[in-house]
């Protein structure tokens, strides 16, 4: 199924997305980043999320400015203005999905397998919302190919398995879906991100609902 929609809520991302042993390497400084995006995507709405979001994008330039060399301050950078844009909604959000788009890159060059693998899920994500050419840069094929990999580096994350659900749901491939929810439903908890798993699987839950409905 193609798709030329406007960019979605991300949700994010984009989750996302350290064990235990990869956050301990994570600085205070992104680690505040990533205690913070999990507040605004989950207990704000409407203007408000998007204001937080935009004040947040603010915020993550300081973290990279300070933090050039450090993977997970870029990847962290890309999600929120990720969901920053899926927030705000419309072909407004397209700048902010592009500029989410180069820091998952620069945090790709810096250490691909960061966060394990958050960058691919999370571009992922981006390729399969953002508008096809000439208006944007979305590529279901590069969509589901970072999805896969995504998947491959982290087998048993929540966010990881969620994302590539959502795909399947979208492709009415209900069955498949609702194994990998299943799969994010029962990932291991992440210590310092019981809200982050919390709305996760608030999110698993509706899905889960909604193939049981259609079934």
């Amino acid at each position: 199924m193609k798709r030329q929609t406007l960019i979605i809520v991300i949700g994010f991302l984009c989750s996302m997305f350290a064990a235990a042993t990869l956050q301990a390497q994570m600085t205070p400084e992104v680690e505040a980043l990533q205690q913070r995006w999990a507040e605004v995507n989950y207990l704000l709405k409407g203007k408000s999320q998007v204001e937080a979001f935009n004040t947040l994008i603010e915020d993550a330039r300081k973290v990279t400015d300070t933090n050039a060399e450090n993977a997970e301050a870029w990847i962290w950078s890309g999600i929120i203005r990720s969901s920053y844009a899926g927030a705000k909604g419309g072909l407004g959000a397209l700048s902010a999905a592009k500029a989410a788009k180069a820091d998952l890159e620069k945090g790709m060059t810096l250490n691909a397998d960061a966060l394990e693998g958050s960058a691919y899920t999370s571009l992922g994500v981006l390729y399969l919302n953002v508008p096809g050419w000439p208006v944007g840069f979305g590529d279901e094929e590069k969509g589901v190919e970072y999805l896969k990999k995504g998947l491959e580096l982290s087998p048993a994350g929540i966010d990881s398995n969620y994302f590539y659900a959502e795909y399947l749901f979208k492709e009415d491939a209900y069955a498949e879906s609702a194994r990998y929810l299943n799969r994010a439903l029962n990932a291991p908890a992440r210590p310092g991100r019981e809200l982050a798993d919390e709305g996760r699987h608030g999110e698993i839950e509706a899905m889960l609902q909604e193939i049981e409905l259609k079934s």
